[in-house]
């Protein structure tokens, strides 16, 4: 199958669009069309594995793979998770299940799709005959980075470069990445937010003086953020597993619609839900969950997307997002796969901070999508209530998701079964849920661990137990403006 920027750059191969990361023209790839699975499909998925699913699917996109290469590289990434199943569904009652996405080793669900991307970059490397070492640029808000970083690590012709916000993530998130080893890996700190990252690394991108600079010490750049489609495509992936997981435990008939709600910061987890439903997935809707960063909320509500106002920082923080940059992918539908509109918008984003498309054409193209925000109070009640209520300790992604769903049966009480994606271990975020359930405070993450686990019986993950102890490998923090420069500093092995 062929690939196309939401720019107009194309056409290029699946293999391709995933060494590039991003296109040439600053736009991200889409697949020419949606491969279609039937009711028929689905059912025949009710007698495989997770890994097997996922093979399938990915395999019906990126047609320079073979089936058997691709079962290969799922088994090869997911035997890296604690059970056979990465992405189990748990019912919480009759309606409501949580599909569960952080069993992996860094526990959060960005692993699901950063284990396989590097299997999937060096195929594709053998594919296209590319022979220069890979670097990878990550911008993360939290999750993204430790996750890329494992991911990543000593996997040959690869180096690999994490920003993140020096003050924007949890202490659990820092400490993971700030103590991962490994001979090609880095990470450095900015002093700003993860926009001011994330659009480093698109500058970076489409800088030609700067491609010039890397490409003579022997680097091609891509990238592991879901702007890249090799990040996008796993994720596809548990959206099918986990309807068909409640088909074949008869939660639900094969065909009955269901709803997702999904946390959403930059765009590419609720986005690869999108893209189950255009290949066929029953799906009803797709709710948007904000924290009080609502810049998709007021998006969906109006249609107009300004990100021009006040950042928070929150209990949420790998939502901490202003600028979406996979609602480009989206915009690009709506528009009926209009690339001229779609530069344009993002010209207009770039420029003055906002952008606007009508409302009508919005909830003509795209009816399945509801948003909804919740405080930081309604996070922290959510926590305690469902803790309360069902025993289940939930992370404050995840409450911000329950949030949205409290709100949306309040409005509307469709009766769709719905499944709540859950994006990661609470224990990522102690001391936050510490306070949610119990109302103590405390800036000591070790201690939240053993007081939230005294509290909830919670099983504490063995790579959070002994976190504290490990010694600060990457110390690295750059101005924002300076973020060009660090990178190339650190390639050249001087952040160690």
């Amino acid at each position: 199958m062929d690939f196309y920027s939401t720019r107009g750059e194309g056409p290029v191969s699946g293999a391709r669009a995933i060494i590039n990361g991003i296109a040439k023209d600053g736009g991200l790839y889409v697949p020419a069309d949606f491969p279609i699975l039937s009711l028929e499909d689905l059912s025949d998925m009710s007698e495989l594995t997770y890994q097997e699913r996922a093979a399938y699917i990915i395999s019906r996109y990126l047609t320079q793979f073979s089936y058997e290469e691709l079962l290969e590289y799922t088994k090869k990434a997911y035997a890296k998770f604690e059970d056979e199943d990465p992405a189990p569904v748990v019912k919480v009652e009759d309606g409501l299940y949580i599909l569960e996405l952080w069993h992996g080793p860094t526990y959060a669900f960005k692993d699901v799709a950063l284990t396989l991307l590097p299997y999937l970059l060096t195929g594709s490397k053998k594919k296209e005959g590319v022979d220069k070492k890979t670097l990878i640029l990550v911008a993360t808000s939290g999750d993204t980075g430790k996750a890329a970083l494992e991911g990543f690590k000593d996997v040959e012709g690869t180096e690999i470069v994490v920003l993140y916000p020096s003050d924007g993530v949890s202490e659990m998130q820092k400490l993971q990445m700030v103590t991962t080893t490994g001979e090609n890996v880095h990470v450095i700190g900015v002093k700003g937010n993860f926009d001011d990252a994330q659009t480093a690394v698109k500058q970076i991108f489409a800088s030609e003086e700067m491609n010039k600079k890397f490409a003579s010490l022997g680097y091609e750049l891509s990238s592991a953020n879901s702007i890249n489609f090799g990040r996008l495509v796993p994720q596809i992936c548990y959206y099918v597993s986990s309807y068909v997981d409640l088909v074949t435990t008869d939660e639900i008939s094969l065909g009955d619609e269901v709803n997702f709600v999904v946390p959403s910061g930059n765009f590419g987890n609720v986005l690869a839900a999108y893209y189950a439903k255009r290949m066929g997935l029953p799906i009803n809707l797709l709710i948007v969950a904000s924290n009080v960063n609502n810049v998709l909320t007021e998006f969906f509500e109006n249609g107009k997307y300004d990100a021009k106002r006040k950042f928070h920082k929150t209990i949420s923080p790998s939502m901490d997002i202003l600028v979406s940059s996979n609602l480009e992918r989206l915009l690009y539908e709506i528009t009926e796969r209009n690339p001229i509109i779609v530069k344009k918008l993002m010209n207009e984003l770039r420029e003055k901070g906002s952008y606007s498309i009508d409302k009508d054409l919005l909830d003509e193209k795209a009816p399945e999508f509801l948003a909804y925000s919740s405080s930081e109070k309604e996070t922290e009640e959510i926590i305690d209530e469902i803790f309360e209520d069902y025993g289940y300790v939930l992370d404050p992604h995840t409450a911000v998701a329950l949030s949205a769903y409290v709100k949306f049966v309040g409005e509307v009480n469709d009766g769709v079964p719905t499944i709540v994606t859950s994006t990661a271990n609470p224990y990522k975020f102690p001391q936050s849920v510490l306070k949610a359930i119990s109302g103590e405070e405390t800036r000591n993450a070790e201690f939240a661990v053993k007081k939230l686990y005294a509290l909830t019986a919670a099983e504490i993950p063995d790579g959070i137990k002994n976190l504290s102890d490990l010694p600060v490998i990457h110390s690295v923090v750059t101005d924002k403006e300076k973020i060009a420069e660090a990178v190339l500093s650190v390639v050249g092995g001087e952040d160690k």
